[in-house]
């Protein structure tokens, strides 16, 4: 809705269990933003860059492990780095995965570049424990609480798909794949 409204937002906060697709949904995001066809919720998947988005070789869209890059140097390397225009896109993206491990430091560092980014930058924070990351942070985010689907919501969309297929199976079948 973001992106079809031109409101797309500087930073944003991912948090939930491990698989709920919290990175998946962020490089969708680059995609989404950085199309050769124009930002849209539905990138065509098939321009250079989304390819590259895909195969993890998009110069625009940086992908950092904060449990290994944490530190406050780390930051500073992001920082010198982010006047630099998009490559191919519109938009630098970083993502940083299990950010609840940056350190205060790095966090500290990294409010500045949250409040006054360039126009062509967009963090997302990854992580799994939502409560470790500093509130200052979390105030200057757009955070989306991901959850993993409950059990009868699984085997509804296992039903709309095998409608959809036209294939037979019970409803005790589609539990069980389900589980």
């Amino acid at each position: 809705n973001a992106i079809t409204a031109g409101t797309v937002r500087q930073a944003y906060l991912f948090a939930g269990p491990r698989g709920t697709g919290k990175t998946s949904l962020a490089r969708i995001l680059a995609k989404a933003l950085n199309c050769a066809q124009g930002a849209s919720p539905t990138p065509d998947n098939t321009c250079n860059s989304c390819v590259t988005i895909t195969a993890g070789t998009s110069l625009d869209v940086i992908e950092m492990d904060a449990a290994s890059q944490r530190g406050i140097d780390d930051i500073r390397e992001i920082r010198e780095r982010v006047v630099l225009q998009p490559v191919e896109g519109r938009y630098k993206v970083y993502i940083l995965d299990e950010a609840h491990q940056l350190t205060d430091a790095a966090w500290n560092a990294l409010l500045k570049l949250i409040e006054e980014p360039p126009p062509h930058l967009v963090f997302v924070f990854c992580t799994t424990e939502l409560q470790k990351v500093l509130p200052t942070v979390r105030s200057r985010c757009q955070t989306f609480v991901f959850q993993r689907p409950r059990l009868p919501e699984l085997v509804r969309y296992l039903r709309r798909v095998a409608d959809g297929e036209a294939i037979q199976v019970p409803d005790q079948a589609l539990a069980l794949v389900a589980r």
